[in-house]
């Protein structure tokens, strides 16, 4: 039984994130056709048998690119996404630096909400229970394995020390996470563990 977790393709600089309704740059779509030919390629390998999406629109379009290459269709799911920033998403970083001076994911308190948005404490939660259900719907079967995951940095971060058993908070350190990576989950006998890292073979 296997994930496999990608980040979504190169999005738009110069924005904030979050839940924004900005989409991919060209090289992101380029990206995401490389990973889906690189799937198509590797599909004995990979044994991929169901895809689930984030459903914001940086995602879906990466989604979309690898569901061409695979003949597949993507489940989008809101559950998915990137933290919730409320009324910073997908601002200019200059407007969001004049109208909500100081305002970043890592100086919010664990409790302290985006204006509009989710404290990190419910991205944490939210990202937890989501991950908790595929794993048991895998397990029980009512997902079939292998599954493709394509979401967020944010999210795969929080995904990498639930896996380590260590104490996630805003302010934590990020593992390598670059765009399209993939990162394979895999269950064996002490449980589901990481077992590869941000993999970019499909960009050599």
């Amino acid at each position: 039984m296997k994930i496999y977790l990608v980040r979504h393709g190169m999005d738009e600089e110069g924005y904030r994130g979050g839940w924004s309704q900005r989409g991919l740059t060209e090289q992101g779509i380029n990206q995401s056709k490389r990973l889906g030919e690189h799937l198509h390629q590797h599909a004995e390998e990979y044994d991929i048998h169901t895809i689930i999406s984030s459903d914001l629109p940086r995602a879906v379009q990466t989604t979309r690119e690898i569901e061409k290459k695979l003949n597949m269709q993507a489940s989008l799911m809101k559950d998915w996404r990137e933290m919730n920033n409320g009324e910073l998403a997908g601002m200019l970083h200059k407007e969001a630096e004049e109208h909500y001076p100081g305002v970043y994911f890592n100086t919010l308190e664990m409790n302290s909400p985006f204006p509009g948005g989710e404290s990190p404490r419910d991205f944490y939660n939210r990202i937890s229970i989501s991950f908790k259900d595929l794993l048991r719907d895998i397990e029980e079967q009512t997902v079939k394995s292998n599954v493709l995951l394509i979401t967020h940095g944010g999210v795969i971060n929080i995904l990498y020390y639930l896996l380590e058993q260590r104490e996630w908070s805003n302010k934590s350190s990020f593992y390598p996470m670059d765009n399209t990576s993939v990162h394979t989950v895999e269950k064996g006998r002490r449980g589901w563990k990481l077992s590869s890292a941000n993999g970019l073979n499909h960009l050599d």
